[in-house]
């Protein structure tokens, strides 16, 4: 807790429950001023924005460190799901934050406002929080669904790499991957993606990629061979798409190889020996004839849904955030999209 904290009686509980989960309801939804407003005009609550917006990171720490501690879980597991399958998907999404130069900047602006409105000393309210060392940041998204998406788990976080493997084998274990008659990740092909897997959750049967994200890939391959938007580029992608497809990726290369001993130099030779050594290095990832006569999902739709989900809250109109609470707002998104959100407040009022 910080002062501010102490001052506003939030340690103290001084905001029931229900006042809480109203606040944090709304906010996912709009800016805090908004939220404020809607919360006064609905429910007769009169909140500044200020206070919303620091009762909902509030909660959103809360919420993150329930996640973090197992006292707020996944609500399946793996014998839950439709023939005991369970898919699992992580990605990288871009999240807009605070400098710390643009944090210097505002305290500075602040700091001459409350000066010129007012000469009284005021108490100081707790170290200011550090910005970020760039204007965007990736976040990184990890989920757990069955394959009629009955059943989902999704958390996310700011960490690197390697934060993002400990919550793989974390959140892993509490669906309880091991017990799945099948389970298998779909995700875009990224090789830090796909190494965490490999080292956190070695029980996976599959690691698929993504058919669209090939599919981008052959499509920048076919415009610089024919031209952007052409006919010849768009017929080029299809072909070598339904070679993938119906045959596997070694019969895509096999054809590859022949556009590349016809282009033997320039930027045509570089696009598609680029395309033949990006699949190369995901050959087991791509025989989507295998995966598809097992009933497999092929796509990250699920996963990539899910991001924007948790990252629409903090990409609007001039929005930046704190690392932290960035993070602490898209937990208390992963808490709706994980169908959470009534049992996680059930606590609270049971603990109030």
């Amino acid at each position: 807790m910080i002062p501010a904290d102490l001052w506003l009686g939030i340690e103290s509980q001084r905001f029931s429950p229900g006042v809480r989960e109203m606040c944090s309801r709304v906010a996912l939804c709009g800016s805090f001023k908004r939220a404020g407003e809607n919360l006064h005009r609905t429910a007769q609550i009169c909140l500044s924005s200020g206070t919303v917006r620091t009762i909902v990171e509030n909660q959103g720490r809360a919420a993150l460190a329930a996640q973090q501690s197992g006292k707020i879980g996944p609500g399946f597991s793996a014998g839950d799901c439709r023939d005991g399958i369970i898919i699992s998907g992580a990605d990288g999404v871009m999240v807009p934050l605070v400098t710390e130069q643009q944090k210097r900047r505002r305290r500075k602006t602040q700091r001459a406002r409350r000066q010129r409105e007012s000469r009284r000393s005021t108490a100081r309210v707790g170290r200011p929080k550090r910005g970020s060392d760039g204007p965007y940041k990736e976040f990184k998204v990890l989920s757990f669904y069955d394959p009629d998406k009955s059943h989902c788990h999704v958390l996310a976080t700011g960490g690197n790499h390697k934060v993002l493997g400990r919550m793989m084998r974390r959140e892993g274990g509490r669906v309880r991957i091991n017990e799945a008659k099948v389970c298998y990740a779909v995700t875009d092909g990224a090789e830090w993606i796909a190494r965490q897997y490999r080292r956190q959750l070695p029980m996976l049967d599959e690691h698929i990629l993504d058919y669209y994200h090939l599919r981008d890939h052959v499509k920048q391959a076919g415009e610089a061979l024919y031209g952007q938007d052409t006919k010849k580029a768009e017929v080029w992608r299809e072909d070598m798409m339904e070679c993938v497809w119906q045959r596997g990726s070694l019969a895509m290369l096999h054809k590859l190889s022949g556009y590349i001993r016809r282009h033997r130099s320039g930027p045509k030779q570089q696009a598609l020996k680029s395309l033949a050594e990006y699949v190369g290095r995901r050959v087991a990832m791509t025989d989507y004839p295998k995966f598809r006569s097992m009933g497999y999902d092929c796509g990250s739709g699920p996963t990539e849904s899910l991001a924007g989900v948790l990252t629409s809250r903090l990409k609007g109109a001039g929005m930046r955030w704190d690392r932290d609470n960035a993070e602490a707002m898209m937990a208390l998104g992963s808490l709706q999209s994980s169908r959470l959100w009534n049992s996680y407040w059930k606590t609270q009022r049971n603990t109030a």
